[in-house]
């Protein structure tokens, strides 16, 4: 089936506890008992993402935290039955290598637009080792992503894509006891997450000098001016990744990552509540890179924010579903194909 005169959509959704939703056999579990997500249920959550990926109405979803692959759990049968359920258009998954955290990266997208299968790059891939100084002493640590991103061959008509889905180490001090030790730990997450961010620009650079057309979309749990750490850093992961400072020609571009870089305007795409402020707090954290080839198109993002999106505000059953679903928001691109 062919659209021609429709723009090709892609989407980044981070779901939060997308595992816990599901049993063994793949079964979504439509039910009243309480989801992971706090103050929600599994039946609750459930719903409020059919209403989302439904809206969405996208060829191609790169689930971040989708349902866990292991010796008994498949992500791809669960993100099918799930689209079965709800009647999505977006309804064959395919996923790559497993993550050791119950989060993996999977693409649930519309056979009958475009074709999508895992093949990875490089070497190593990126289920392997790379080594890389992360505190200056001149030796190499070795560097293996919790979250092996994932590359896909895609053809959507004539066109072939590259993409990349990413879920880049969090920075955040998880499990510490005082605030030096937070210092600490925050510190080395952060030399984690530049490192892997690094190793992702080498493979986009490796794309770039092949000409292809590429993509690198997810959550890399940073951006720019999200914390003190980039100052000592001097940079973010996002930045280098894009390649900014790097020639036109060697850029990849996401509008919102530009905004937030260049103006005081800074949109967000995660809400998380924080307990010991007694409020919630937004985030930059979901992007959709694209490389000069596919800027040429004049794609438009957009940050699928019930509170902050005016489309989104004007349909309370949407707008519901959007704070309900996950703490993340969706950020979908629109591509003249």
């Amino acid at each position: 089936m062919s659209h021609p005169r429709r723009p090709f959509r892609l989407a980044t959704y981070n779901v939060e506890w997308f595992n816990a939703l599901f049993d063994d056999t793949g079964r979504p579990l439509e039910d009243s008992e309480p989801a992971h997500r706090y103050g929600v249920t599994r039946g609750d959550q459930l719903a409020a993402l059919g209403i989302v990926f439904s809206a969405l109405d996208a060829d191609g979803i790169m689930v971040i935290e989708a349902p866990d692959t292991n010796g008994h759990r498949s992500s791809t049968r669960a993100l099918e039955r799930f689209a079965a359920l709800y009647g999505l258009r977006a309804r064959r998954a395919v996923t790559g290598f497993k993550s050791e955290t119950e989060q993996e990266i999977s693409f649930l997208f519309d056979p009958d637009r475009l074709t999508a299968r895992h093949d990875p790059q490089g070497n190593p891939t990126f289920d392997g080792t790379f080594r890389r100084d992360l505190d200056g002493d001149g030796v190499a640590e070795p560097i293996r992503p919790s979250k092996p991103p994932l590359e896909l061959a895609v053809t959507v008509g004539r066109h072939r894509l590259r993409l990349i889905g990413v879920h880049v180490k969090s920075k955040a001090p998880h499990g510490a006891r005082h605030l030096d030790e937070a210092r600490r730990i925050a510190i080395e997450n952060r030399r984690k997450q530049l490192a892997e961010c690094i190793w992702l620009r080498e493979r986009v650079d490796e794309h770039l000098d092949r000409h292809d057309d590429l993509i690198v979309l997810g959550d890399f749990n940073d951006g720019p001016g999200l914390d003190e750490y980039e100052k000592l850093f001097g940079t973010s992961g996002v930045e280098v990744v894009m390649g900014v400072g790097c020639p036109r020609d060697r850029q990849m571009r996401d509008l919102h990552a530009q905004m937030a870089v260049e103006s005081r305007l800074h949109p967000t795409t995660a809400r998380f509540y924080s307990t010991e402020h007694e409020r919630y707090f937004e985030a930059l954290l979901d992007f959709i890179m694209v490389s000069p080839g596919l800027t040429a198109r004049q794609p438009h993002w957009r940050i699928w924010h019930p509170l902050n999106d005016p489309k989104c505000w004007a349909v309370p059953e949407l707008r519901d579903a959007l704070l309900t679903a996950s703490d993340h928001f969706p950020v979908t691109l629109d591509l003249p194909l």
